[in-house]
């Protein structure tokens, strides 16, 4: 019967270890940590790093990740519920969310809110926080918002009025009577041959 009773007692703590270490186990998967996902775009799908490293379509993105895009290279950052945003070329943003809200500090480029469940919190470089919302987007310079043509700068404007003003200046001239000149005046030419 001691036997019995040592193999009963044996088998109890076992199961008991079993379901503690069970339970520790969903306990610990409890914590939910938020993670977006990173869809890439453009003609250089490894033109977009998270922390440094070159990420491709379908990576996870948690929170205080580092994410930079290439010149032709953009990406959308899908965090569920709590919204989605798009990253233009040349952009890198240090992007921190929960399951409320999305913070972003701008270092340069262009982000643009296509998704949220809350207002955006971005910071630009120069220290402005702005509140993004649906359509919105936030800008590192004026320049970045609102130029996309490729005009190549106002250089062009000073070749107009240069070009414009010879061309006036041709037009008067011969229009003038006043620049005529008299080739050989007005003077008699005596030939030796005569």
């Amino acid at each position: 019967m001691n036997s019995k009773a040592w193999i009963r007692k044996a088998l109890s703590m076992c199961l008991t270890v079993a379901i503690l270490a069970t339970y520790s186990m969903v306990a610990l998967a409890g914590t939910e940590k938020i993670a977006g996902e990173l869809l890439v775009s453009g003609t250089n799908i490894n033109g977009v790093t998270v922390n440094g490293e070159a990420a491709q379509s379908g990576r996870s993105i948690f929170t205080s990740s580092t994410i930079a895009t290439a010149k032709d290279a953009s990406a959308i950052i899908n965090l569920g519920k709590v919204g989605k945003i798009k990253l233009d070329p040349n952009t890198t943003i240090t992007l921190s969310f929960n399951d409320k809200n999305i913070n972003g500090d701008l270092l340069s480029g262009r982000v643009t809110v296509l998704n949220a469940s809350d207002t955006v919190s971005v910071k630009t470089p120069d220290g402005k926080l702005m509140k993004l919302g649906l359509g919105e987007s936030a800008a590192t310079t004026p320049q970045d918002e609102d130029d996309d043509d490729d005009d190549g700068g106002g250089a062009w404007i000073w070749y107009a009025l240069i070009f414009g003003g010879a061309i006036a200046g041709i037009v008067i001239a011969a229009t003038t009577d006043n620049n005529r000149i008299a080739l050989g005046g007005g003077t008699t030419v005596v030939s030796p041959n005569r």
